[in-house]
C-alpha cells in the first residue's frame, strides 16, 4: 500500500495535531487514533485526540484510552490541522462548526466525501488500523507494544477476528507482525469478547427477543426502554447487528437502535449483497457487507422502507 509524499510531508512540516474520528466509536477508530498520536509524539509532535462520545467500558483496555478529549474548544482557540480518521466528513465526528485550518483525511470506507485538502482514501483496506501502520512504516516510527496493541485490536474489530471477506493475507501479514511488537491477541480477545457487564447481556437477550424474519432479512431493534431497563447505552450494542447472521438463511441482518430523534439503522450482509448502496438511498453509507444510516419517524414505516430496498437491489 502506497502513501503518498503529501501526507509524509504534512505530518512532517506540521507541529501539532487535532486527531479526530467518528461518533460512537469502536475498534479501528479508537486504535487507530492512539497508534497515531503515540507515533507523531514519539517524534517531538503534540496531539490532542478528540471523540465527541465517551471511550466505550469495553475498550478501556486500549492503552492510552484516556487521552480522548470530549470538546473541541482547543480547535477553536489555535485553529489546529486536523486529521481525521475512519470517516470522511466532519459531521460524522461531531465538528460541524469546528475551524479548520488544514484537513488530512484518511479512512478506508466507500462512501467519499470532497472533504480535505489531503485525503488518503482505501476502500480495499480491511481495517483503517492497517492504512495507519502503513503510515507508520512510511514515517519509520517504531512501533511499540501499545502501538501494536491499538492497531491489532483496530484490524481485529474490523475483520471480525479475522472472520469477514475483507481479512486479506496482508491483514494477516501485519496482525503476525503486530503480534512479533507486541499485540497479545488472547488478551484482546477476552477484553472485546469475554469481558462484557451484566447490563449489556441482559440487553442483547432483549434486543434477540425482538427478532423478525422477513425471507432472507432479520430485523432487530433496541427501544430507549431497554436501555434504561439495563442500565446500557448505544456504545454497548456494538457487534449486535451480527447475531442474525448465525441464522443460515439469514442474507442480510437489521438492526434498529432508538436514538433521541429516531433510529440508527446499521446493516450487516454476506456474499454480494451491497449495503452500502441501500444505506446511501437513506443518505448513509458504509461498507459493502457493513453500512448504516439514520431515520426518523415510525419504526414500522421504516421497517417496511428498507425492506422494499432491500428487495430492489
Amino acid at each position: 500500500m502506497k502513501v503518498s509524499s503529501d501526507l509524509i510531508e504534512f505530518f512532517k512540516n506540521e507541529r501539532k495535531f487535532f486527531v479526530a474520528t467518528h461518533i460512537n466509536p469502536e475498534g479501528d477508530a479508537l486504535g487507530s487514533c492512539l497508534a497515531l498520536s503515540e507515533a507523531l509524539e514519539s517524534m517531538g509532535k503534540a496531539t490532542v485526540l478528540y471523540n465527541r462520545d465517551p471511550v466505550p467500558d469495553f475498550y478501556r483496555f486500549l492503552p492510552g484510552h484516556e487521552k480522548f478529549k470530549n470538546s473541541f474548544e482547543l480547535l477553536k482557540s489555535e485553529e489546529l490541522p486536523l486529521v481525521l480518521l475512519d470517516c470522511n466528513e466532519p459531521e460524522r465526528a461531531g465538528l460541524v462548526k469546528a475551524p479548520v485550518r488544514r484537513a488530512v483525511v484518511i479512512d478506508h470506507h466507500e462512501t467519499r466525501k470532497d472533504f480535505g485538502d489531503i485525503r488518503w482514501i482505501e476502500p480495499y483496506a480491511a481495517a483503517t488500523g492497517v492504512m495507519v501502520y502503513h503510515l507508520l512504516k512510511a514515517m519509520d516510527a517504531k512501533i511499540t507494544g501499545d502501538m501494536a496493541t491499538n492497531l491489532y485490536t483496530a484490524i481485529a474489530i474490523d475483520t471480525g477476528t479475522f472472520r469477514y471477506n475483507n481479512t486479506t493475507a496482508e491483514a494477516l501479514r501485519i496482525a503476525a507482525e503486530l503480534t512479533d511488537s507486541g499485540a497479545r491477541p488472547a488478551a484482546v480477545s477476552e477484553a472485546l469478547y469475554e469481558s462484557w457487564s451484566g447490563g449489556r447481556f441482559r440487553l442483547l437477550v432483549d434486543v434477540l427477543n425482538t427478532l423478525e424474519v422477513v425471507g432472507e432479512i432479520a430485523i432487530t431493534t433496541a427501544s430507549r426502554e431497554m436501555f434504561r431497563d439495563t442500565g446500557t447505552t448505544g456504545a454497548d450494542t456494538e457487534n449486535f447487528p451480527n447475531f442474525p447472521k448465525k441464522i443460515k438463511q439469514i442474507k442480510v441482518s437489521a438492526f434498529f437502535r432508538e436514538i433521541e430523534d429516531g433510529w440508527k439503522v446499521s446493516l450487516r450482509s454476506r456474499g454480494d449483497i451491497n449495503v452500502a448502496e441501500v444505506a446511501s438511498l437513506f443518505q448513509g453509507g458504509g461498507h459493502k457487507n457493513a453500512a448504516g444510516y439514520t431515520v426518523r419517524g415510525d419504526l414500522k414505516k421504516a421497517k417496511e422502507e428498507l425492506i422494499r430496498a432491500l428487495r430492489s437491489v
